[in-house]
């Protein structure tokens, strides 16, 4: 119930992983986030640190990421925050995953074109396969 929603904005790192699991289709990447600011003096923008976030998308959204996202595409993730700490190899590592419960193409830096899919099976409906097919010229 007191879980930490967050929504992120960033560029997706790494190819989406898509699995098929007893428990439904999962996807996954890492998205990274790169603080930038103002150098007023300079007038220049300068990137701050990068956070790197792993991004878990289940069931339809999983399917869908996996069909939608490539490297270097700006996204926008809302979702769960869950941090984790833990032992490898005698090593601490702390990872920063989020449980994603809507992804998007963050549009103020492109642009992006929506395919309405069916429910259930995945695939495109009617009219967002005929946008896909290119018109035929009239010949003569």
């Amino acid at each position: 119930m007191n879980e930490t929603t967050v929504t992120v904005v960033g560029n997706v790192a790494t190819t989406p992983v898509y699995r098929e699991l007893p428990s439904g289709p999962v996807a996954r990447f890492r998205l990274a986030v790169t603080a930038r600011h103002f150098d007023a003096v300079k007038n220049t923008w300068n990137d701050g640190h990068t956070n790197f976030f792993t991004v878990w998308a289940r069931r339809t959204l999983g399917a869908n990421v996996q069909a939608s996202l490539a490297v270097d595409e700006p996204v926008i993730v809302q979702g769960r925050l869950k941090v984790r700490d833990e032992e490898r190899g005698g090593q601490h590592w702390t990872s920063a995953d989020i449980d994603a419960q809507t992804i998007g193409h963050d549009l103020s830096r492109g642009t992006a074109a929506f395919r309405r899919v069916l429910k259930g099976d995945g695939s495109l409906t009617q009219a967002a396969s005929a946008r896909e097919q290119p018109e035929s010229e009239p010949v003569g």
